[in-house]
């Protein structure tokens, strides 16, 4: 069973890795490093408070926190990624996209925002695009975060009493877990389409917020930091944190 992090642990690593982000960031304005991170996961699994800690020491002029609305009439008269492009980063920029293109395979697929033949299309182009702009020099990091229904029922509770929370209730937080079944369907059949040797998936374990940040910030610094910063810092929890591979639908690792 995982267990939470002690504080003092937590506090002291946070710091770290908060560092090395910076130390990072330094180095691609150097560089003209370009870099997307990517987090998707259920409502509920704490994706707010991950890129809240990732960023809070970062520079606002060369950091995006991107969370696109639905789309407008003109918008959907689009090539489904167009909107997308528009926030991609320039040089020494990172962009971190709170929930993404992968709306289309989740949300909108369970709530019937769009056709199954769009959603096909999709699946189908994602990893092509995600190849395009990867071989253009984008730096892209992808996490899923998942939690039990028994804790996203516990948070999405939390958001109803809580008055400091009310920015995070929605209407699709009264059927997450009526269609918790449904979500997790659309879940197995995105990682499965769209985790490519080039774009993997990792996921993270979420039921416990402070290692599930930490192993977010640190899988980040392994794969964005050049290596003398990288190397300072430990590899996340393989506990917490793991490559997508299709037996994780069935072995416990995933939530059902």
């Amino acid at each position: 069973m995982l267990r939470a992090m002690k504080k003092h642990v937590y506090e002291s690593r946070l710091h770290a890795l908060q560092l090395a982000l910076v130390e990072t960031q330094l180095a691609a304005a150097q560089s003209g490093e370009r870099v997307v991170i990517l987090l998707e996961g259920r409502d509920g699994a704490g994706k707010d408070g991950t890129i809240k800690r990732m960023v809070e020491h970062l520079s606002t002029r060369s950091t995006r926190i991107v969370a696109l609305p639905k789309p407008s009439d003109r918008e959907r008269s689009q090539w489904y990624f167009q909107r997308y492009v528009a926030h991609l980063p320039a040089a020494g920029e990172i962009v971190i996209l709170n929930r993404s293109w992968y709306n289309r395979a989740g949300v909108e697929t369970v709530m019937g925002f769009s056709t199954a033949t769009e959603q096909e299309s999709f699946l189908r182009d994602a990893p092509d695009f995600e190849r395009m702009l990867i071989e253009s020099g984008i730096r892209l990091v992808k996490l899923w975060l998942d939690i039990s229904r028994k804790e996203q029922k516990a948070r999405l509770d939390a958001r109803r009493t809580d008055p400091l929370k009310q920015l995070k209730v929605s209407d699709l937080d009264a059927v997450a877990q009526e269609r918790w079944d449904d979500y997790s369907a659309a879940r197995d059949r995105m990682l499965s389409r769209t985790h490519t040797a080039l774009s993997p998936w990792h996921c993270i374990r979420a039921d416990h917020k402070k290692p599930a940040r930490i192993a977010a910030l640190a899988h980040v610094v392994a794969r964005i930091a050049p290596d003398a910063i990288a190397h300072e810092q430990d590899l996340p929890d393989p506990k917490i944190l793991f490559p997508f591979e299709e037996s994780a639908i069935t072995d416990g690792r995933l939530a059902r």
